[in-house]
């Protein structure tokens, strides 16, 4: 460790006690540390202490320091031979000395942080050749330089070096051997007078110019008005940060600013041309009934890979299937609709369907589709014709079915054809022909098993077997046109028609319904 002290108070004893102080850290003599730093604060001493060159690595390393200013485009890389116990200040000195760059105009960037100039480079976390750091040059009109101020700093710099040698030889003089193991102190009984400086002109303070610009949160450089990001370390722009509108920019930031937008242009027209593009695929592809796949890929379900155009690529999901899968999948379908086989919502396309199947699988595909539509419709009727294959889905009021494959016409109420008969003729004839025909004693069964389970009624007037098929409780009777009830199952009026309220089923009299049941519409 070395301590010094300025001459002030007591001085000699000020210095045997920093002799002693070092010696006690150096040892590691906590305890007589502490005493000798009592006494030294009794004496109200300034003192400043500093780690030994000799505690560092004494090995040079070869620094990598990559040299930039305002006016370059890329950094220029330069080896400098440095110690890792050489301070911010002492590496200014060294390319002030090598390169003739003034500190002033010197900006260290050490691990993305401004460098201060009391630290090492061992305290930025430089250990070994090849290190990087980097050097930023400032112009002497940004650092306020003038050539005056320049002379003076050298002179300064060879009279510091001078003192700087006196003084390790007065150490040497005065300590000998143990002189090497703590630093020198200075004091004005051992330093040699201050030459006198330079009578100098007194000028009127020249006031900085304001400068325009925002600076870094990084590495504090101050960057042009209209820069996006730091030009030295990439930071961002402060946000809410406004281009001044004295700000005038110079030619290279002119040119930098044109290439900017020159690369926006020609990123702009590229992305139009790339949705062209995607438009003119789109129409092409929509006049085809399958979509082939245009990368390798392979099938979810038989794991196959699939070359570009050897697989089909849906339109609903975009996944893709091989051909022999896909129709499988279709040929298989117990639904309506087809769902894509990798488990998705989506479902396969008419024309996707006819294009995967031949005519005779398409025509099966298309019957078992009726098929599920005639068992999931509600109100469908089949038609009675043996082997016909027509149905219809029928309303309220329509009692009849005109079939267009077999070209007969059916009767909806009684379940069957009877051309030529009206219903009430037709179920007197069944009746008559159920005692030898098995056919008209089925069809018998099946009116008789209606009416017990309340499908059907028998009109209270004609006692022709009716339906309810759909809507209110309010039917009417083919044969004599009898308003009737359905749940109550009797005449809507009296015996005296439309209006007679003093039989029937008796609905809204007195504002009441005919039964608990009714949906009270008629």
């Amino acid at each position: 460790m070395a301590s010094e002290v300025t001459p002030r108070g007591n001085l000699k004893e000020a210095e045997d006690l920093a002799l002693s102080l070092g010696e006690a850290l150096s040892s590691g003599d906590g305890q007589e540390a502490v005493k000798l730093c009592q006494r030294l604060s009794e004496l109200s001493v300034p003192v400043s202490v500093s780690i030994n060159n000799q505690a560092y690595p004494q090995d040079s390393i070869r620094l990598v320091v990559g040299v930039e200013d305002a006016q370059s485009d890329n950094y220029i890389p330069v080896t400098v031979e440095v110690s890792l116990d050489m301070t911010i200040a002492q590496l200014k000195e060294k390319i002030s000395h090598d390169f003739g760059f003034a500190p002033m105009l010197q900006r260290w960037v050490i691990g993305k942080r401004l460098a201060q100039d009391r630290e090492t480079l061992y305290n930025h976390g430089v250990r070994q050749n090849g290190d990087r750091v980097f050097l930023f040059i400032r112009s002497a009109h940004a650092a306020h330089l003038t050539r005056h101020q320049q002379r003076l700093d050298q002179e300064q710099q060879r009279f510091d070096g001078i003192v700087e040698s006196m003084h390790s030889m007065q150490l040497l003089a005065r300590g000998g051997a143990g002189a090497e193991k703590t630093a020198p102190l200075l004091d004005a009984e051992y330093a040699p007078p201050l030459p006198p400086k330079p009578p100098t002109a007194k000028k009127p303070p020249v006031l900085p110019k304001p400068q325009l610009g925002w600076a870094c949160a990084m590495c504090t450089y101050v960057n042009k008005p209209t820069r996006p990001g730091c030009e030295m370390c990439g930071g961002e722009r402060p946000d809410g940060y406004e281009v001044p509108n004295i700000y005038q920019p110079d030619q290279q930031e002119v040119l930098r600013i044109q290439q900017e937008q020159l690369a926006m242009l020609q990123y702009e027209q590229a992305q139009k041309d790339e949705r062209e593009m995607n438009y003119l695929h789109l129409l092409a592809t929509e006049d085809m009934n399958l979509i082939p796949n245009t990368a390798e890929a392979e099938c979810p379900i038989c794991f196959s890979t699939l070359e570009p155009e050897e697989g089909i690529v849906l339109r609903e999901c975009l996944h893709t299937f091989c051909r022999e899968c896909l129709k499988g999948t279709i040929v298989n379908s117990h639904d309506a609709e087809v769902s894509c086989p990798d488990n998705c919502e989506s479902k396969l396309l008419d024309r996707e369907i006819q294009a995967l199947l031949t005519e005779e699988e398409h025509q099966r595909f298309l019957e078992l589709r009726l098929s599920i539509a005639e068992s999931r419709s509600e109100h469908s009727f089949h038609c009675q014709t043996p082997n016909c294959r027509g149905w219809c889905i029928y309303e309220d009021e329509v009692n009849e079915f005109l079939c267009e494959l077999c070209s007969e016409t059916n009767c909806i109420l009684c379940r069957a054809i009877h051309e030529g008969m009206n219903c009430k003729d037709y179920q007197d004839d069944l009746r008559i022909r159920a005692q030898n025909d098995e056919a008209a004693q089925q069809t018998k069964r099946m009116l008789e098993s209606m009416l017990e389970n309340g499908e059907a009624m028998k009109c209270p007037r004609c006692d022709v077997i009716v339906q309810k098929k759909d809507g209110c409780d309010w039917i009417c009777c083919l044969m004599c046109k009898t308003e009737i009830c359905w749940v109550t199952k009797q005449a809507r009026w009296g015996p005296n028609g439309n209006g007679d309220t003093s039989g029937g089923c008796g609905c809204r009299v007195n504002n009441q319904p005919c039964h608990p049941n009714c949906q009270n519409c008629h």
